[in-house]
């Protein structure tokens, strides 16, 4: 696996802390440095908004990386505060492009059911590495893991994030160091 930085971007709006948040975390899993892409925010892309569903098409936004961000950038992660979908699904928490060593992470609904205060904000960042991880997995040519504990479980529910931890099992581990 080549250990070159990962980078980072916002695509449109991203909350301030996550961003150092997601350097020092995704550092100490991958064991490599987290760096700030330039640019440090691209725009969202309109044609990817849907006015009927009031949410964002993630493969479109994956588009508008792969053409805004240079190749030398890459693997890149873009985090962003809208609602994204796929076709076929009602929503998803991030997708990936491991052709393009793109992926993305949304943190609209990482949100729900937060309780108030420290506890719900360490939940929230507990859920923002989570994705992050499990879609930088996809990057690096990881798939889905029936481990319901590994970080690449398919997260369908938020109880389906919460479960799981922010690390890969010995399998995904194993495969991830083969490449």
């Amino acid at each position: 696996m080549n250990l070159g930085p990962i980078y980072i971007v916002c695509v449109g709006e991203c909350e301030s802390d996550v961003i150092p948040l997601l350097q020092h975390e995704l550092e100490i899993i991958f064991g490599r440095p987290v760096e700030q892409g330039k640019p440090a925010t691209v725009a969202l892309p309109g044609d990817a908004f849907s006015p009927l569903r009031r949410q964002f098409l993630s493969p479109a936004i994956l588009k508008r990386l792969a053409r805004t961000v240079p190749r030398q950038e890459r693997p890149l992660l873009g985090v962003t505060d809208v609602d994204l979908y796929v076709p076929g699904l009602n929503f998803v928490f991030g997708e990936a492009d491991p052709s393009h060593l793109i992926g993305l992470i949304s943190t609209y609904r990482l949100h729900y059911g937060l309780p108030r205060g420290i506890p719900g904000k360490a939940l929230f960042q507990s859920r923002v590495v989570k994705e992050a991880v499990h879609e930088l997995g996809h990057v690096f040519g990881l798939g889905h893991c029936n481990d319901p504990h590994c970080v690449m479980f398919f997260s369908n529910t938020l109880g389906d994030t919460d479960r799981k931890g922010k690390n890969f099992c010995s399998r995904c581990w194993g495969k991830l160091r083969q490449r």
